[in-house]
């Protein structure tokens, strides 16, 4: 093939990918766009903030802005007294506080057994938790229920806490699993020629060293246990008084009508402690889920 063949034969162009253009922009230009993107992405937020500031008639009569044109106060306080949530943060705090705790000691444990011991059947054992993720949840509320009646602790807060806590977590044990089994083993025999057993070596050595894991299932199962409904729900069918916070939001939902300003001041309550914690631990947050995909 001669050389003028060679310049003019046409070179097959690249596959350009969806975010080549965004990189060709100047910094300026990419962050403005990304923060037209964030306020897009906030914009629900920010209109629930608003509408909890908001008379039940302006809340769809004021359109798409923000800015109420009364500040009406008083939707906290009748969400916090009249609706009773205060009752219900209570619940709440307890509930999730009790299943964190209960998940992320168990979740460890089942972690360091799979990811530190080598033992008949922990493949099989593996596979089995792996299986479990296809199942899905409404399909154990019966025998949740069944068993929590034969138990008496059906319509109480203990119930509530270990069938929310009971739940098989699988994601969270693997990734305690993985983490632990990327560990020395030198800090082990090291322990164990001290004379450490097996929990003094989990609880002094191995749980503390797992920070940046515990914290990201700590905050994942926050998230999860604070938003549970359907659970709260069995569990507080004849005792309102044991309500959480996403089950309450019930009561300002009428026979004729919707307490829409109300619930939005409801929804703001219900949001600010989680928002409080993942600031508080997202550095954890970030640093457990880079070191879950790593390992």
């Amino acid at each position: 093939m001669s050389t003028a063949t060679i310049a003019t034969a046409k070179v097959p162009r690249r596959a350009r990918s969806p975010w080549a253009a965004l990189r060709r922009l100047p910094w300026w230009g990419a962050v403005l766009l990304l923060a037209l993107l964030g306020l897009l992405w906030i914009y629900p937020f920010g209109w629930m903030v608003s509408a909890s500031l908001k008379s039940s008639t302006e809340v769809f009569s004021g359109g798409v802005g923000l800015w109420p044109e009364v500040f009406v106060w008083e939707n906290y306080a009748r969400a916090w007294d009249d609706a009773g949530f205060g009752r219900y943060m209570l619940n709440t705090v307890i509930v999730t506080l009790a299943t964190v705790v209960i998940v992320v000691v168990r979740c460890a444990l089942c972690g360091y057994v799979l990811g530190r011991y080598r033992f008949p059947g922990s493949r099989i054992i593996v596979g089995i938790l792996v299986a479990t993720l296809f199942v899905p949840t409404g399909y154990t509320i019966i025998p949740i229920v069944k068993l929590s009646l034969e138990l008496g602790v059906l319509n109480s807060l203990t119930g509530m806490i270990l069938a929310l806590g009971g739940a098989a977590n699988v994601s969270f044990i693997l990734i305690y699993a993985g983490y632990f089994r990327q560990l020395p083993k030198e800090l082990e025999e090291a322990a164990i020629m001290d004379g450490a057993g097996f929990f003094r070596v989990f609880w002094t050595i191995m749980l503390p060293l797992s920070m940046p894991v515990t914290a990201t299932v700590a905050l994942l199962t926050f998230l999860a246990t604070w938003n549970a409904f359907f659970l709260p729900l069995v569990f507080s069918f004849s005792r309102p008084e044991l309500r959480t916070l996403s089950v309450g939001m019930q009561a300002f939902v009428g026979e004729n009508a919707t307490d829409w300003s109300g619930m939005a001041a409801a929804g703001v309550i219900s949001i600010v402690p989680i928002v409080a914690l993942f600031l508080f631990l997202q550095r954890y947050f970030v640093e457990g889920i880079a070191g879950a995909v790593k390992s």
